[in-house]
């Protein structure tokens, strides 16, 4: 179900009220990503929402990317045990030592794909060669078969936190999969599919 918002434009009930949650759905969700650090910020506050709402997340992106320097792949995957002690104690994030210890290890891990293609070619490679059409929130997905299998390549890459349900949120996120419902404003506006 979508909401109509006083600008006249239909969107879904979570991104009809929060002003953040609104410009993030406006702006950014499902705009394809394919550059290293934004598509490792991505994977790593994907990881950092499993069981949280993506608000908490959204409200701490600053902050966080404060904490990971701005999600730079070599200088997390050079973090040690320090780094690890001062990001649990850092209020304006996630203090989750598993979430912490997992980015650090998914940046190096995001490194060591460089050889082969790296991050964003290895994501998008998992592309479904079609994209759900919802028209409410019951057939939106949650997972896939195609994230199911992006989770066990990452997971054989050394990447954790990296469940198929966390990599179907991946996946529409940066716009490999367009679940905007059919009637919201910004169906299709992603351009990878039609």
């Amino acid at each position: 179900m979508t909401v109509r918002g006083e600008d006249g434009l239909l969107r879904p009930l979570w991104a009809s009220t929060d002003p953040l949650m609104r410009d993030y759905y406006d702006t950014e969700w499902g705009m394809p990503v394919r550059d290293e650090r934004g598509m490792f910020e991505r994977l790593s506050l994907e990881a950092f929402q499993s069981g949280l709402s993506w608000a908490t997340i959204l409200r701490k992106r600053p902050a966080f990317r404060e904490a990971f320097d701005g999600f730079d792949p070599d200088l997390v995957a050079a973090y040690g045990e320090q780094d690890v002690e001062r990001l649990v104690a850092d209020a304006g994030i996630v203090r989750n030592r598993r979430k912490i210890e997992a980015t650090i290890a998914n940046a190096r891990a995001t490194v060591a794909l460089r050889p082969d293609g790296g991050l964003v070619e290895l994501v998008w490679s998992f592309r479904p060669p079609t994209t759900p059409t919802p028209t409410s929130y019951d057939e939106v997905p949650t997972s896939s078969p195609e994230s199911l299998a992006l989770s066990k390549a990452l997971r054989g890459r050394g990447f954790t936190f990296v469940g198929p349900t966390t990599m179907y949120a991946l996946m529409e996120a940066v716009g490999i999969v367009d679940t905007h419902l059919m009637d919201s404003h910004r169906r299709g506006s992603s351009r990878v599919w039609g």
